[in-house]
């Protein structure tokens, strides 16, 4: 069992959801990722995605396509990611990262090279934005071969046909783009998105994360109600964004920990607490 699998199933026996952290690998320099990613682990992140600065983020709003830009100019590379991951994993044994990026670094790299450098690190998937499921085959069946999971998106104009043959590439769970359009937008219909989880699980067994648009711990539990987790991005990074340079993880920690108390129903609990 992969330890996305793992953290997904030991999540389920306790009637919890899953909190996954978006960051851009070397922002706001590379010196901060390491401790941004043991922040999101205290604050109680189940999952990281680590993203790949990139120059062209097609699927990215704003937000994340400038924590690119700044983590480029310092130079960050795709193997400056997978060091990155590496020396996470020296210290955290167990929370699953997932490398998030485009295809153009990792066919640079070719693909054989990109899974051996993934298993290497200690990572334990990757999440190709711009990898249909017809052209993702090989790597899937790369990562496959090494324990590695694929992980998928999914959209809400996703047909029937493409979510049968994404729920049989699909390892580790499926990420659903909640809206229409780039990262950091607005106006998430929860009704749209439970009907589309309800559709989706006829499809899969795979645990379904919910992403884009998601700002805060109210918006999160609403959504959490419907998926197996949620994956919040523009909003941790406009945090990042603008936090002190000296202060960046604190202030990480500080945003998601909210967050993972609304998941689990705690704030609630102290509410109940103190007027009990």
């Amino acid at each position: 069992m992969s330890r996305i699998a793992a953290a997904f199933e030991a999540l389920r026996n306790q009637g919890r959801k899953a909190l996954i952290p978006f960051i851009t690998a070397g922002d706001p320099d590379p010196a901060t990722t390491i401790a941004v990613m043991h922040a999101l682990v205290e604050a109680g992140a189940d999952v990281i995605e680590l993203g790949v600065p990139f120059s062209d983020p097609m699927a990215d709003g704003p937000v994340i396509q400038r924590s690119s830009e700044r983590a480029l100019r310092q130079g960050v590379s795709l193997k400056d990611v997978l060091g990155f991951v590496a020396e996470f994993r020296a210290t955290d044994k167990t929370t699953p990262v997932v490398v998030f990026g485009y295809a153009n670094p990792i066919e640079a790299m070719g693909v054989e090279r990109f899974a051996d450098a993934v298993k290497a690190a200690g990572g334990d998937g990757a999440l190709v934005v711009d990898y249909p499921p017809e052209e993702a085959r090989h790597l899937v069946e790369v990562l496959d071969a090494r324990g590695l999971d694929t992980i998928f998106l999914l959209s809400p104009t996703t047909r029937d046909a493409r979510l049968k043959e994404i729920a049989q590439l699909g390892r580790g769970y499926l990420y659903y783009v909640s809206l229409k359009g780039v990262t950091g937008a607005a106006n998430i219909d929860l009704a749209d998105v439970g009907a589309r989880m309800q559709h989706i699980r006829k499809f899969t067994q795979l645990p379904l994360g919910v992403g884009f648009g998601i700002r805060d711990a109210a918006s999160a539990k609403a959504l959490a109600a419907s998926c197996d987790g949620v994956v919040i991005g523009s909003a941790l990074i406009q945090e990042i964004e603008k936090s002190p340079r000296d202060d960046v993880a604190e202030c990480a920690r500080r945003f998601m920990a909210p967050i993972r108390e609304a998941l689990d129903g705690r704030s609630a609990d102290k509410a109940r607490a103190r007027t009990g």
